[in-house]
């Protein structure tokens, strides 16, 4: 086999735990766990999203948003409503109950570390300018880090010019902050990390089909750019997924 090929397959098993001594991980080592959330200044302007029994705002059951799931690039020239908005990313990254260093939230991931940062790039969305937007979820907020001309565009060509990424009414774009998992795991961090997305996608798509959206997971991008569009140092925190959503028929 091609050692490059035999090197990344490696990636995905699970072998290299048996060779990580444990008790020299940070966590082990007493200290102090890292933030839940970025911070952020208490001067940056916040948006209130909505909390609701979210049941009131779509019709379909779990079977049929499972059978409908798929792929969706053709949206229309609609936007969500701030209601729809709060609940993708309720259903992505939303706390069900917050214990100390713990947020227990709607999707799982390894020692409920959650390594994923939510941004938004809005294009489409009542009640929110155009501009690029942090998801808070220790208080369900929206957290405006900066605003740009011809966003569309720049969305576009950080995903290798795939033009659904601007056509959409919101471009979901997850970081993986790493020292999260690190923290815990050491070196065994990396693959569950990219477990730890494909949760996140996963509800967003059935969450979308819920409100008569759709969405399609982009793992094809410029990293660089990406990373430099948001502002994102490359190595603490970057790019690893992205989604635009927009109403379907």
């Amino acid at each position: 086999m091609d050692k490059e090929l035999e090197k990344y397959r490696y990636f995905l098993k699970d072998s290299i735990r048996k060779t990580i001594d444990f008790s020299t991980t940070d966590q082990s080592q007493g200290v102090p766990t890292p933030p839940i959330e970025k911070p952020y200044s208490p001067d940056s302007l916040r948006i209130e999203l909505v909390n609701t029994d979210w049941e009131e705002i779509f019709d379909i059951s779990l079977s049929e948003a499972i059978k409908n799931r798929k792929s969706r690039r053709n949206y229309k020239k609609e936007p969500l409503t701030l209601m729809e908005l709060s609940f993708l990313l309720w259903a992505t990254q939303g706390i069900r109950h917050y214990a100390g260093q713990y947020a227990f939230r709607t999707v799982p991931s390894a020692g409920c570390r959650h390594a994923l940062e939510t941004y938004l790039a809005v294009f489409q969305v009542e009640g929110l300018e155009g501009g690029v937007y942090r998801y808070l979820p220790l208080t369900h907020e929206l957290l405006l880090e900066f605003q740009t001309d011809n966003l569309k565009e720049k969305i576009v060509k950080a995903t290798f010019d795939q033009p659904f990424a601007g056509q959409s009414a919101v471009t979901f774009i997850w970081t993986a902050i790493p020292y999260r998992m690190e923290w815990r795991y050491g070196i065994d961090s990396h693959k569950v990390i990219a477990m730890d997305a494909g949760h996140v996608g996963q509800n967003l798509y059935l969450a979308c089909e819920a409100i008569d959206s759709g969405t399609c997971a982009i793992g094809a991008y410029d990293q660089e750019y990406f990373d430099e569009l948001l502002g994102l140092d490359g190595e603490e925190e970057f790019v690893i997924y992205a989604a635009p959503v927009g109403k379907v028929d």
